[in-house]
Order: C-alpha cells, then structure tokens, then sequence
C-alpha cells in the first residue's frame, strides 16, 4: 500500500519548486500569472478546486506550503491570495512602494487549541527578514522588477 501522505510531501516538493521557478503565483484564482492549484491538478480546473478530484490533494498540499519557511501568502495581485517565494523577496521589498504596502501583508492561517481555524495578517515590513532588507537596498528598482512578473510592472 503506498503511503499517501509521502506522495503529497513529494508534490509539495516539487510545487515548491515550481513556485521556486515562477516567484510569484496565485493559489487558486485566475489571473495574470500561473495558480497553484492548477499546477497540482495537472490541468484548467473549472470552477472551485474543492470539487475537482484532485480536491484533497490541493488542499493537503497548501496546508504543507502554508507551512514553508520559504513561502508567503499576501493578497498581491487582484486582492488574491498570492503566494511570494523567498527568491523574490527581495525585489518585493525594493518595489514595496510602488506595488502597494498594503497589499503586502502575510496571512497566516492556524489552528486553535479549541481545533477551530484562525486566519490573521502581518503588516508589511514586519514579515520581511532584515538580511532581505539589506539584499532590496542593493536593488535597483529596474533590477528589482525585472525579477517580478510583468503585471507587476512599473
């Protein structure tokens, strides 16, 4: 019997690397750059991901990304959930003022003792490492968006 749960860990690795690749993502909705759930699907998943089969798989494998050290999730692009790999922190931070602070805060989502879930923001900068902050310093800000997708250009 194959272990279900190392099959997903082996997804989560390899969506982490994809997201690694793309720097930024959305989780689920459409938009002007790849989705998450999409990617785990292997395919266009009309509709809610919920409902798609590949539905308990998307959701085991967000929860284990919701977990990364090395992800994100900020309501960037189209006020969407918007998952930031660390690789484009950086550049994030340098462009902070012209992508908009406010759309740069972290959710974060846990689970209380009580089993109840509880999602809560973090403002920006207060998420962003302070060796990040010195790598943005370096940054032009052409450097800085040529790493960011196009739609979020200046």
């Amino acid at each position: 019997m194959t272990d279900v749960s190392a099959q997903w860990r082996e997804q989560a690795d390899s969506t982490l690397e994809w997201i690694r690749e793309h720097g930024v993502v959305l989780q689920s909705a459409r938009g002007p750059v790849p989705n998450v759930a999409q990617y785990i699907a292997g395919e266009p998943i009309p509709g809610s991901w919920w409902g798609h089969p590949a539905g308990k798989e998307i959701y085991a494998i967000l929860n284990i990304l919701d977990d990364s050290p090395d992800i994100v999730s900020t309501r960037l692009i189209n006020h969407k959930v918007t998952l930031l790999h660390r690789r484009v922190w950086p550049s994030i931070a340098r462009a902070s003022d012209l992508l908009g602070v406010s759309s740069l805060s972290v959710i974060h989502s846990e689970h209380t003792a009580s089993g109840a879930h509880r999602s809560f923001e973090v403002e920006y900068p207060h998420w962003v490492p302070e060796a990040t902050l010195r790598d943005a310093a370096l940054l032009s800000l052409d450097e800085a968006f040529a790493l960011l997708p196009e739609c979020l250009g200046n």
